[in-house]
């Protein structure tokens, strides 16, 4: 609910969602009453959800059938757009969907960005990730990978938390037991690697960070003055 040019992030990030051609229903799933209250005053979709969950895929997922249950319809794809992302940009959900929809082994994606600062790679709440040849992720991690020990040439790349996942696939992740990976790094996907899945990262053509701190909100809110 912090503000950038007056308005509550979490606008930002459901008006740039809705934006997306591609996209049939948006919703918001939260916990959190004054959210909701928020997310309906605007003409939004909130969906109410537990208190007890740690993983946002978790918390997606039961929105998801929420949903089904009131409409009386099934989606193929759900795309979880975190809400501290208010850079989101309609055609980044396209990027992160354009692999699935040409493969259907494909289980669930990510956003990939190259990280150019070397203050954002060593910031924990950066989330860098490391790919093999064919751009499946390897490892996800909080801590600054590859090593410090690196040449000049190594690859820095950051996680988006823009996540296509199959509906089916998300509602296994649920059942898929908590790993320790993902509970060390706290970080979503390392439950899929654990457990033996791929996940797929797609490299972004748009600039992205994530609102984690104050110092955070103030260079998002000065980069977004000179988008809108």
């Amino acid at each position: 609910m912090a503000a950038i040019l007056g308005k509550p992030m979490i606008g930002h990030v459901v008006e740039r969602v809705q934006r997306c051609a591609l996209v049939t229903k948006t919703a918001v799933a939260t916990c959190d009453p004054v959210i909701q209250e928020y997310v309906r005053s605007i003409g939004g979709t909130a969906v109410m959800t537990s208190v007890t969950h740690e993983r946002a895929s978790d918390r997606c997922a039961e929105a998801l059938l929420k949903i089904e249950e009131q409409e009386g319809r099934r989606f193929d794809f759900v795309v979880m757009v975190q809400g501290d992302e208010p850079m989101v940009h309609p055609d980044m959900i396209g990027e992160a969907l354009g692999p699935m929809l040409q493969d259907p082994t494909i289980p669930v994606a990510n956003l990939l960005a190259p990280i150019h600062d070397p203050q954002e790679f060593e910031d924990r709440n950066c989330i860098k990730v490391v790919c093999d040849l064919e751009g499946n992720a390897l490892y996800f991690s909080r801590e600054p990978i590859p090593s410090r020990m690196r040449s000049r040439n190594v690859p820095m790349a950051k996680q988006i938390c823009v996540i296509p996942f199959r509906r089916d696939f998300l509602l296994d992740y649920t059942k898929l037991a908590p790993t320790p990976l993902e509970i060390a790094e706290s970080v979503d996907m390392l439950r899929v690697l654990e457990h033996g899945y791929k996940v797929r990262m797609v490299r972004t053509n748009h600039k992205s960070f994530s609102v984690d701190t104050e110092e955070d909100l103030k260079k998002v809110e000065k980069i977004i003055s000179t988008m809108t």
